[in-house]
């Protein structure tokens, strides 16, 4: 296989998830090129076993696997302290599985087939934004962001929030009081177009959950976007 023209990694340890031989094989072998160590599993369980013992800096998940659905996969990688990001590779390509994957923890979703360059950029945007993570305390109208702990609260009490919920509640707090678009949103939180309706009902859910605890606090703005904000 001929060498990529650009040297894209650093030493990052990378996890490939896949039980197709030669898809593993060609991601493996490219990442390796790239500059990437990369470790493969072909089965959920031993995914699992690999983030829990080896903690690598990114995983890149294939979505049917023989024993754990990949999404569940990823709900679990999720759930683990200092959770590395996940690219979710899979051949489903419906807006529900893509709100499906991306809900359950998720940060970026390439449908099969799939070029290796398009692979290569979005590893290294997602190695990029999981490097620049700062650790402060959010709060806006009662709602408490702790960053270091990944734990919210609304006026003391803890909101249980998916991680893919979390990252739009943290961009609507940073811009609280703005009015911020679904194409902003889906740039800042997903970097890619998933469509409207993945925003709205992420959205949905995030409101949801903060309102069961308090007052409405994000807002639509018709024709325009959202606004965090209390009132």
């Amino acid at each position: 296989m001929e060498r990529p023209p650009l040297v894209y990694g650093q030493g990052q340890q990378l996890l490939v998830v896949d039980d197709e031989p030669g898809i593993t094989e060609m991601l493996a072998t490219t990442l390796d090129l790239a500059g990437y160590q990369v470790r493969t599993a072909a089965t959920g369980r031993e995914a699992l076993r690999l983030v829990t013992a080896e903690r690598p800096d990114l995983v890149i998940l294939d979505v049917m696997l023989p024993d754990i659905d990949g999404f569940e996969v990823c709900r679990r990688v999720a759930e683990q302290p200092d959770a590395p990001p996940v690219l979710l590779l899979t051949a489903r390509d419906s807006v529900l599985d893509k709100v499906t994957g991306l809900t359950t923890g998720a940060d970026d979703y390439l449908t099969k087939p799939f070029s290796i360059p398009e692979v290569l950029a979005r590893v290294q945007v997602l190695l990029r934004r999981a490097r620049r993570r700062p650790d402060p305390v959010l709060s806006v109208g009662g709602v408490v962001m702790d960053e270091a702990t990944r734990q919210v609260t609304r006026d003391g009490r803890l909101v249980e929030l998916s991680p893919t919920e979390y990252r739009l509640l943290r961009y609507l707090m940073v811009n609280a009081g703005r009015v911020v678009s679904k194409s902003q949103v889906l740039e800042h939180v997903w970097r890619h177009d998933f469509g409207d309706g993945v925003v709205e009902k992420v959205v949905s859910r995030l409101r949801q959950k903060l309102d069961a605890a308090g007052a409405p606090l994000i807002h639509t703005v018709r024709g325009f976007g959202y606004s965090l904000r209390e009132g």
